[in-house]
């Protein structure tokens, strides 16, 4: 069996796939610039989805251990992966070699 080495290891040595990996990255700086953790309809709106393709996003993410939200609280999710793990720079399109 010969299986390309990127796409099929990658989620799995990160623990999240592309997509994860973008909510996580909004869900991340959203709570870093607000100081609260986005609503789902903000995530809609940034991700041009419809409401039922995010919630079963963050329910996948809960499932996965990836967030943590507590039932009945708005705005209470919680990432659990490492800050240096969320692709935040590739999100944000920063170059690292170039200075702010």
């Amino acid at each position: 069996m010969n299986r390309k080495s990127g796409a099929a290891r990658r989620p799995a040595a990160q623990g999240f796939t592309d997509k994860q990996g973008d909510y996580l990255a909004f869900i991340y700086a959203y709570s870093h610039m607000f100081r609260c953790s986005p609503a789902e309809a903000d995530m809609q709106r940034h991700f041009r989805v419809s409401p039922p393709s995010v919630h079963q996003m963050v329910v996948t993410l809960e499932r996965a251990g990836l967030i943590r939200r507590q039932p009945g609280v708005a705005r209470s999710i919680e990432i659990l992966v490492p800050p240096e793990e969320i692709p935040i720079l590739k999100w944000l399109e920063i170059n690292q070699s170039n200075p702010l």
